[in-house]
């Protein structure tokens, strides 16, 4: 065996290989030949590290020195003064947004400090496609333990007292959904877990799927026996090739050390996974879409009773779980559900992992215990909202959730509480909005999302969310009438309490939030033909400000219709009738003379 007096931990995320990743690799296994020190330093390509903001990144051990964007061209730097002379390279390391310190040593930086990894405690740690490397990290020892150690009752039993709930939507209980399917009659069942993520913005269970494939399929094993199926199915969507790529590989090297397949360590117990890919249809998200998916069938939903756990995949009972929730089985397993029970609040237990984005400074991955307040999450782990402005409002729960306002900073992100504020969990899309952002429009662009998603079986959510799609567009081009809010709302109720399935239920979700909370918004839109926040184009309107105006003529130059007009050392004025709102008059100006109304 070799040993290495160091390890250049590569972020191989999808983010990251986006931002060039592969070529630092490749550039860091030649600098590191070249030095000739490839014996004593080697180059591990991870799964996510988390902030993908910030990539490509590097993670030097045993000192773990972070560093971030690095280049190609910076990689000789980096093996010449760090990896040979042992000096770091500040000039690539982490600055915290709020100190402008430069922070070398990764666990100290507080996006990472904040958190407490339990489903993402092997990403950006491991080599994803290398098992000896999550064995080591006690890979496959709680399927060891339950196929040895414990009967199939005191598995659920053991998930039953963690408080584990669903992690993808409505927050059920899993060991109550692992009991419901274990009782239901029938000699064959099936485990399925659902990766079809579909959140603008979200990518937890993609990140988990690449960066610790085998953790899920520890995970569906223990299932597996638990209800007494020998057989899963993993469903992601074709937009994930690389999850496909690294879950495929896993299971077959599962299979070749006998941890999937027939007589698992010995005991008699056999069980084997397939993967299936979807075509990225949203609604697919929802259980019994997923299972007509499976079936070969167009992902559509269908009423329930019956419920997946007694009829679900070609009839048969059927146990399904997504990525977040299975990653949080072997460690609960291990360590006990009294471990699990301390982290979170008390009807919230363990983590949760947020895809953090928007109006934030540090973007990415968070996992924090339930019940940290969403101004910890935003200040504390995310280091805050860039240039100074102010927060407004936080979307979570994805295109089906509901807004946050400032009033809420300090209420606990966890599920009872999140659902009572008319937001929601949901899988953990986390969209920070500042001062710069219209609401009107952010509940626009959701519900322009959930229609274009709608399966189209049901007429509530087919028409319903058209009709307050159009009306919305309307009210966003300044063409909004008495009566919208009212039709809006009307609208809203009646396709919440009448469409088939979770997608059409709560596809409103963002348009009644944000009436509750920014009510006026919608009424200056309607009645002053007015965005508040400067951001709908058809309603700005662009004015010189004669008192700072020099007349350098600048705007006019850049001014791709010929609206502004004047006379040097004049102040010049902005024709609004041929204004077309693009900005560059204003982005130009050397004098700040122009304003956004």
């Amino acid at each position: 065996m070799a040993f290495y007096r160091a390890q250049v931990l590569v972020c191989g995320g999808a983010g990251c290989i986006s931002s060039g990743c592969k070529a630092v690799q490749q550039a860091l296994i030649h600098e590191i030949n070249k030095a000739g020190i490839d014996e004593e330093v080697k180059v591990i390509e991870t799964g996510c590290i988390g902030t993908c903001e910030l990539g490509p990144v590097l993670v030097v051990y045993p000192d773990g020195t972070f560093y971030q964007k690095v280049k190609p061209e910076d990689v000789h730097t980096i093996v010449e003064e760090h990896l040979v002379k042992g000096r770091i390279v500040s000039r690539l390391l982490y600055k915290d947004p709020l100190t402008e310190k430069t922070i070398p040593e990764y666990t100290k930086i507080s996006f990472f400090a904040g958190q407490t990894r339990v489903a993402l405690r092997n990403t950006g740690v491991i080599d994803p496609s290398v098992i000896e490397e999550y064995i080591a990290r006690d890979g496959y020892a709680a399927l060891g333990k339950v196929l040895t150690e414990m009967s199939p009752e005191q598995v659920i039993d053991e998930i039953s007292r963690s408080g584990l709930r669903g992690r993808g939507g409505a927050g059920f209980s899993t060991g109550l959904k692992w009991r419901l399917t274990a009782q239901a009659p029938g000699d064959e069942k099936y485990v399925v877990c659902n990766a079809d993520e579909g959140d603008p913005g979200a990518f937890m269970d993609r990140s988990i799927l690449e960066g610790d494939p085998h953790s899920i399929i520890e995970a569906m094993a223990i299932a597996g026996y638990a209800i007494g199926s020998s057989q899963g199915y993993i469903y992601v969507r074709a937009e994930y090739p690389l999850a496909v790529a690294n879950m495929q590989r896993a299971i077959e090297q599962a299979r070749q050390y006998n941890l999937l397949g027939k007589d698992i360590f010995g005991t008699g117990f056999d069980f084997d996974l397939e993967i299936r890919v979807g075509a990225g249809a949203f609604v697919c998200g929802e259980e019994t879409a997923l299972i007509a998916s499976i079936e070969g069938n167009r992902g559509e939903p269908r009423p329930k009773p019956p419920y997946p756990s007694n009829s679900g995949l070609w009839g048969k009972p059927t146990l399904i779980n997504n990525v977040e929730t299975l990653a949080n089985i072997p460690p609960i397993i291990l360590q006990g559900s009294e471990w699990f029970r301390q982290i979170g609040t008390e009807k919230s237990k363990g983590t949760k992992v947020f895809a953090v984005a928007g109006k934030i400074n540090n973007t990415g991955l968070v996992e924090v215990p339930m019940g940290m307040t969403l101004r910890e999450i935003i200040y504390d782990v995310c280091g805050g909202i860039p240039g100074g402005k102010q927060f407004k409002a936080a979307q979570t729960g994805g295109p089906s959730g509901g807004c946050l306002t400032a009033d809420h900073l300090d209420v606990p992100m966890e599920y009872d509480s999140l659902v009572s504020l008319g937001s929601m969990m949901g899988s953990g899309g986390l969209i920070i909005m500042d001062e710069d952002t219209c609401m009107v429009d952010i509940a626009r662009f959701f519900l322009d999302f959930t229609q274009d998603e709608s399966c189209g079986k049901c007429t509530p959510c087919r028409i319903g969310t058209k009709r307050m799609l159009e009306i919305l567009n309307r009210i966003t081009r300044g063409e909004g009438k008495e009566g919208d809010i009212e039709a809006l709302e009307a609208l809203a109720e009646n396709i919440k309490k009448s469409s088939l399935c979770g997608l059409g239920q709560s596809a409103p979700n963002p348009v009644l939030s944000t009436l509750r909370y920014f009510r006026s918004e919608y009424e200056a839109h309607i009645r002053e033909k007015r965005c508040p926040a400067g951001a709908c184009q058809a309603l700005i309107v662009y004015a010189i400000q004669p008192d700072r105006c020099r007349g350098c003529g600048v705007c006019a130059r850049v001014c791709p219709v010929e609206a502004v007009s004047g006379q040097p050392r004049s102040p010049y004025e902005i024709n609004s009738e041929k204004c077309i709102k693009c900005g560059l008059c204003r982005e130009k100006c050397p004098f700040d003379a122009i304003a956004k109304h």
